[in-house]
């Protein structure tokens, strides 16, 4: 499928290949972050106190996703504040 006006979807709309994968990473992140939180929550009031199994991989998860999806969203962030002053460069 061509075309007709040459551009890449990505510039038409303004979002870059590497904005959108940041993005994916960091909802990616966050999420599955929340998600273990809300299962230590769920496993500290069902009782569960055995170290054993899965457990000690679901308590670390949000103390290592939540600090990377925080510089994620700052790398996010930077990068939008870069491509935005480029383009009022350009166009002024």
């Amino acid at each position: 499928m061509s075309r007709a006006s040459g551009e890449r979807p990505q510039e038409r709309s303004g979002i870059s290949r590497v904005e959108r994968v940041l993005a994916a990473m960091t909802a990616t992140v966050v999420g599955v972050s929340v998600v273990a939180f809300v299962a230590v929550l769920i496993g500290n009031y069902a009782g569960v106190v055995d170290g054993s199994g899965i457990w000690p991989v679901v308590v670390a998860l949000p103390l290592v996703g939540f600090p990377i999806g925080f510089l994620l969203i700052i790398a996010l962030i930077v990068l939008n504040a870069v491509k935005r002053s480029r383009r009022a460069r350009a166009d002024s």
